[in-house]
């Protein structure tokens, strides 16, 4: 049985240049999705809030500016990291220190290496997962 990666880090959500509120996101790497992580940061009186993405882009981001569409990482300075994070719901702006990231992001990597995603399974029982997984959801 493969074993998850969890990890924890605090965050800022930064409301303004002057404003900003600290609070604790969980970090997640299952390699069943072995591209990508989740985060899920929870704000007081509302249901906790998960966004998944790329493992690579967070690994990209933490040393130069990645990311397309809703999710946006680029470091900062002091050695953090801002993940900016765009819904029709609206935007956030997280930021934080990029050692708990890169620690979790070695710890993901030692349960399935980058570019060894699909070692030990074919492509075509890879792609009947995903269109089954796609199917569940539907309907």
């Amino acid at each position: 049985m493969q074993s998850t990666v969890q990890g924890h880090v605090v965050m800022s959500l930064v409301v303004s240049a002057e404003l900003s509120f600290r609070l604790v996101a969980d970090l997640g790497y299952d390699p069943g999705d072995p591209y990508a992580v989740r985060l899920t940061f929870h704000l007081p009186g509302d249901a906790p809030v998960t966004w998944v993405f790329g493992r690579e882009l967070l690994l990209d981001g933490i040393s130069v500016p990645s990311g397309e569409g809703d999710v946006h990482i680029h470091p900062v300075a002091d050695g953090e990291v801002c993940i900016q994070l765009r819904s029709p719901d609206g935007d956030a702006l997280l930021r934080c220190a990029a050692a708990p990231l890169v620690a979790f992001l070695a710890r993901a990597d030692r349960l399935v290496p980058m570019g060894e995603e699909l070692a030990g399974r074919s492509l075509d029982a890879e792609l009947a997962d995903i269109l089954s997984r796609g199917c569940e959801n539907a309907g």
